[in-house]
């Protein structure tokens, strides 16, 4: 089932660069996905790859809340801070914690240190006291 999800999101991806759903690049992006490795060290399981979806699918009215909210009270300031990756988490996984992470307009994700950690910058309302 891992092995599908991995499937899954190397064609996401690639439909998501490319833009085009014709038979030709659906055949090409199946080809590229199953030719790219897919064999981690880490195992992941179900339960990570299905809470990962669900906070996507949490993260598009999210995205639309911090929109407006910046449209409405200035966000005048930012921070960058450091999160630490979680345990046991696939080269997918941790692709799709930034792509989460990237995703609400508030935040970004300027590096991921190979210790573990994302450097993620973001725009506040209020400076810190």
């Amino acid at each position: 089932m891992i092995a599908v999800l991995d499937l899954f999101l190397k064609l996401t991806i690639w439909f998501l660069l490319t833009a085009d759903l014709s038979l030709v690049n659906i055949l090409l992006g199946l080809a590229i996905a199953l030719i790219l490795p897919g064999k981690y060290s880490v195992a992941s399981q179900l339960k990570d790859w299905l809470r990962v979806l669900g906070e996507v699918l949490l993260a598009i009215p999210q995205a639309y809340v911090e929109a407006v909210e910046m449209m409405l009270w200035p966000h005048r300031y930012e921070e960058v801070t450091m999160e630490q990756v979680k345990p046991n988490r696939t080269p997918g996984l941790i692709f799709l914690d930034i792509f989460l992470i990237t995703f609400t307009p508030k935040t970004i994700v300027l590096q991921y240190h190979e210790n573990g950690w994302y450097e993620v910058h973001r725009v506040v309302r209020r400076k810190k006291p």
